[in-house]
């Protein structure tokens, strides 16, 4: 296979991996408030079903941790020195852009600016764990599965769409915070 159509293929790998991920990112976010709450919040910056912030942190986690998984103690640490760095640079970048507070760990023992804290630090350490060796394996040969089914000029047309909803929301998402 020519190095063109693999980076063609690794990036619509990717970003099919940041939208299953962003997905699963909202849904755990919208049962936890549902849980918290006792009813539906919509957890996510974006009006549809995704928490670009879990899909990104899916993608670094594959792009540049994976090749630590038979070393769990470097991907633990890497995984809260990165993570921690994401999380709060996401939340500086959200607060300066919108004014506004997706999370807030304020009360938190050991947090910085309310951004991330030591236990969601840790946090982050134990599930990069559980991504790398469970549940991205597992994503991985369910999307091979159905992607056997699927022709690929179809593939790459669903997910073109699928981005540009992505895109759309995110600019319709935005006006309204910046409104």
């Amino acid at each position: 296979m020519n190095k063109r159509i693999e980076n063609v293929t690794m990036y619509r790998y990717l970003l099919l991996y940041f939208l299953i991920y962003a997905f699963i990112g909202w849904v755990l976010e919208t049962f936890y408030s549902y849980i918290i709450l006792g009813h539906f919040t919509n957890r996510g910056f974006l009006f549809g079903p995704l928490c670009p912030i879990y899909g990104f942190g899916g993608v670094i986690l594959i792009r540049c941790l994976q090749k630590y998984k038979s070393k769990p103690l470097k991907l633990f640490i890497y995984s809260i020195i990165i993570f921690s760095l994401f999380e709060y640079v996401a939340g500086f970048i959200l607060d300066a852009m919108f004014s506004a507070r997706w999370w807030d760990y304020s009360n938190d023992f050991l947090n910085l600016n309310g951004r991330i804290s030591i236990f969601y630090s840790l946090a982050w350490g134990f599930i990069a764990i559980v991504f790398i060796n469970i549940i991205h394996p597992f994503i991985v040969k369910i999307i091979k599965l159905i992607l056997k089914k699927i022709p690929n000029f179809t593939q790459i047309i669903i997910i073109q769409i699928a981005f540009i909803i992505v895109i759309v929301d995110f600019i319709f998402s935005s006006i309204k915070y910046l409104a």
